[in-house]
């Protein structure tokens, strides 16, 4: 009998993990995974609006409003992992000294231009600046690009000085395809952002089981050894 296909609706944050996992899932259980990433904004807008998916991974506050909603099997719900955010230079720059808030001000004060996306981190990140003072400090050096990914390229691409601020993970995944930039050190212990993932199925799958079990994979000890191995703890 042939297998199901279902689709996966993630958050970009945690990519390397949940690639790796679904495909995993598709070779031991016959059955294929349609992953498709976006930022958690963009995953509420779509699952609100009603997008068919059979699984989504999640900050809890959107799980929480798919919950209440009823879009989510709340039963098959479960912990993905954290996510820390980090600081990204050009792969030839020198690294800004970041060991505390101070530090880290003068490090964004110094950058050719500080870049965050529109995602949870970026929200936080745009945040914390006003907080700290420094969006009218930085003022037009603050560029806002639509995704983690395009954080990293957006660095790469303005050597020397140029400074983002994105999810340690996904810094890894643009490390490994060879983009030119480095982490030059998480975010100080006293500002640090730390996201959480969940991942349920959905009320709507019409591969329930099958939906279920993927999610279950996906916050199973065996996912939480994956995902450590790629920034996800």
């Amino acid at each position: 009998m042939a297998g199901k296909e279902l689709k996966l609706l993630s958050a970009g944050a945690v990519k390397r993990g949940v690639a790796k996992i679904a495909a995993d899932f598709e070779r031991e259980s016959g059955n294929k995974v349609k992953v498709e990433f976006a930022t958690a904004p963009e995953i509420r807008k779509r699952v609100a609006a009603g997008e068919s998916a059979d699984v989504v991974v999640a900050p809890p506050a959107a799980m929480d409003e798919f919950q209440t909603a009823g879009r989510i099997v709340a039963e098959s719900r479960g912990f993905v992992g954290c996510s820390r955010m980090g600081v990204v230079v050009h792969a030839t720059a020198a690294v800004p000294a970041l060991g505390d808030t101070a530090a880290f001000k003068c490090a964004l004060l110094g950058a050719s231009s500080v870049v965050h996306n529109k995602a949870s981190s970026g929200i936080y990140t745009a945040k914390l600046l006003e907080k700290l003072g420094m969006s009218g400090a930085l003022g037009s050096k603050i560029v806002i690009v639509e995704t983690g990914s395009a954080i990293m390229e957006y660095v790469a691409a303005h050597p020397p000085s140029a400074i983002g601020l994105a999810q340690i993970s996904e810094v890894m995944v643009l490390i490994d395809k060879g983009c030119a930039v480095k982490l030059a050190a998480p975010l100080p212990d006293e500002i640090q952002n730390v996201t959480s993932y969940d991942v349920a199925a959905t009320a709507a799958s019409k591969s329930p089981d099958a939906a279920r079990r993927l999610a279950a994979s996906l916050s199973s000890d065996a996912a939480r050894k994956v995902f450590a191995a790629t920034g996800i703890s």
